[in-house]
């Protein structure tokens, strides 16, 4: 399945409030889940389980089971090196560092995870194109969580 029409099915998610969507083609089977809206916590141990619950939640929405091994066919997944909070930019008002279908090469900055008030810059390994972003603007990472997943031909 393209990701053209992946990036178009969760677009349709958003605009017509479809909770789940589920489609089988040929060998290849993709779920897409909005994630759920919790309650505001109360406390700060109520926040943290909330945000790592909805954190839990965005990664099974952009999971994808691919039909090869990764190493195959020349994409990679670049995974979060450590615990912290994922930036998609440097401040609000300024674009993505990569965004899907954007063409990034070697040493290029992919987002910011800030772990101890400190900001890690995560950089891309390879060249590349971004083809999935797993996830959003100030959201938990835990180690070794997707961050985003490649095509490198």
């Amino acid at each position: 399945m393209k990701m053209e029409k992946i990036r178009e099915l969760a677009t349709l998610l958003g605009e017509f409030e479809i909770e789940e969507l589920n489609l089988q083609e040929g060998e290849s089977n993709i779920v897409l889940r909005r994630p759920r809206t919790e309650p505001i916590a109360q406390t700060a141990s109520e926040s943290t389980q909330v945000r790592a619950q909805n954190q839990a939640i965005e990664v099974s929405t952009a999971t994808i089971e691919p039909d090869h091994p990764l190493e195959e066919t020349g994409n990679i997944i670049v995974t979060s090196p450590m615990v912290g909070m994922f930036y998609a930019a440097s401040s609000p008002s300024e674009p993505p560092f990569a965004s899907v279908g954007q063409e990034v090469k070697t040493g290029d900055i992919l987002c910011i995870i800030e772990a101890m008030k400190l900001m890690n810059e995560i950089v891309a390994e390879r060249d590349g194109v971004i083809t999935w972003c797993y996830h959003g603007n100030e959201q938990l990472v835990e180690f070794g969580q997707p961050l985003f997943h490649m095509r490198c031909d």
